[in-house]
């Protein structure tokens, strides 16, 4: 044998077949072609439910109304021209800053709180069931709780308690004088003052009318007329109700079955200062001090103040942050069941060492427990952010016409120029594609954390 056949045979790359090359496999071992034809009804899906549209949309935001004339860049133009769809980008940027801020914070703070407490569970359930609320019905719901009437709304009824409680509340809302017999005229702010002065011995009449008998507060004495002492024993009078029922009587009299009115505040006026103050009792007299003689009575419009009903929830100031009010309360529970989830997976060696070292709680939440949730508060975060600026429901439900303007979001701009009466779908697809590229960033920071979750 020679050299060169022992070379070849030694070395087995001379005559040896090439191998057939394997079949293309995916990284999970499987073809590609049964990975494709898998994903094949997903994509269609994809395609038909997400491209398309999106496609779709950004086509047609360069047409007019009615879609026949291209007016290429003029929707987008007139998007931040308009004033109401400038409030709405204003008020999506409200919702971005402050929802999802406000729930994520929200919902740390139970999820901490209620770790060491036996009923902890039983809260995060209380606080988590708005969440199977749709958006619709937690709008119904927060409508009637942001009435105005505190007869109907929750959040004036506790307003006007609390109110009512520093504040004296008006007794005689709707009495005035009867000009006709009382020398009681108006003297601004709400007040009536008698035109001419008071003398001891001769008792001072002060009748009103404009409240029906039956709708008096309690249960109201009948009137008595005021008895005059002689000199140096002061000034008496009778504030009452000078009405009865079935009528009769003599006007500027107080006749039998004429009802008192108690508590009215009476002050003696000298001077544009008042010298002495006295209140109505149970039978509508009155008696002030000497010092009051030659002076003019007045009737303080506190006495007749309209009741404080509470405050206008859903009127141009407050509505927006109002509406914002509901969606905490509906997505509060959802960022502390993700909180709290993160939560149970942080190591507590790292809490006892942190307190060993001889920080207190304040310390320890704020330098150790939220930086390692971290990565789910962003997550909270992120998603909220992403869930605000499509909101649309509660806006649409709670704020009333007259106030929708000044609460409107893009969202609902959408739906209002493209359905509500508008019928521009060419100016509404621009706000979809408007409302796409606000999200696109969002997203983008989404991908990157999750990424870079992927290379730890």
């Amino acid at each position: 044998m020679s050299s060169a056949a022992v070379t070849k045979t030694a070395g087995g790359s001379g005559d040896a077949p090439t191998p057939p090359a394997a079949p293309r496999k995916s990284v999970t071992g499987t073809r590609l072609w049964v990975a494709v034809l898998f994903l094949l009804p997903a994509l269609v899906l994809l395609g038909a439910l997400v491209v398309y549209p999106i496609g779709y949309s950004i086509w047609r935001s360069l047409f007019d109304a009615s879609g026949s004339g291209f007016v290429g860049f003029d929707n987008y133009a007139e998007i931040f021209s308009d004033d109401s769809t400038l409030v709405a980008v204003r008020n999506t940027a409200i919702w971005v800053a402050v929802a999802p801020a406000l729930v994520t914070a929200l919902g740390l703070i139970f999820a901490v709180l209620t770790e060491r407490v036996r009923w902890g569970t039983a809260f995060k359930l209380i606080v988590f069931m708005p969440m199977a609320i749709s958006m619709l019905a937690a709008g119904i719901i927060f409508r009637l709780v942001y009435e105005q009437d505190p007869n109907q709304g929750v959040a004036n009824a506790i307003v006007t308690s609390v109110h009512d409680t520093f504040a004296d509340e008006s007794v005689y809302p709707k009495a005035r004088p009867n000009a006709q017999v009382s020398d009681l005229r108006p003297s601004g702010g709400g007040s009536f003052t008698t035109e001419g002065t008071v003398r001891a011995g001769t008792p001072a009449l002060l009748p009103l009318v404009g409240i029906a008998p039956g709708r008096l507060p309690g249960d109201p004495q009948d009137a008595e007329a005021a008895t005059g002492g002689g000199s140096g024993s002061g000034i008496t009078g009778t504030v009452w109700l000078d009405f009865r029922l079935g009528g009769g009587g003599e006007k500027g009299a107080v006749d039998r079955g004429e009802k008192a009115l108690e508590g009215v505040k009476v002050e003696a006026v000298k001077d544009g200062e008042v010298v002495a103050t006295a209140t109505s009792g149970a039978d509508g007299t009155f008696s002030l001090p000497t010092s009051a003689e030659g002076a003019r009575l007045r009737l303080p419009g506190s006495n007749f103040a309209a009741p404080y009903n509470g405050i206008d929830w859903l009127g141009p100031t407050l509505v927006t942050p109002a509406v914002i009010g509901s969606y905490v309360w509906m997505w509060a529970g959802f960022a502390m069941v993700l909180i709290a989830a993160g939560l149970a997976g942080v190591d507590r060696n790292l809490l006892e060492a942190a307190r060993v070292d001889g920080a207190n709680e304040w310390q320890v939440f704020r330098k150790v427990t939220v930086p390692l949730l971290a990565p789910v508060l962003v997550v909270v975060l992120v998603t909220l952010m992403i869930n605000v600026m499509k909101v649309f429901d509660l806006v649409y439900i709670i704020a009333p016409q007259p106030t929708q303007d000044e609460a409107n979001v893009l969202a609902l701009q959408l739906y209002l120029v493209s359905y509500g009466g508008g019928g521009d779908f060419g100016l509404g697809s621009a706000i979809g594609v408007v409302l796409l590229l606000l999200v696109l960033p969002v997203m983008w920071v989404n991908i990157r954390r999750l990424r870079k979750e992927r290379q730890r």
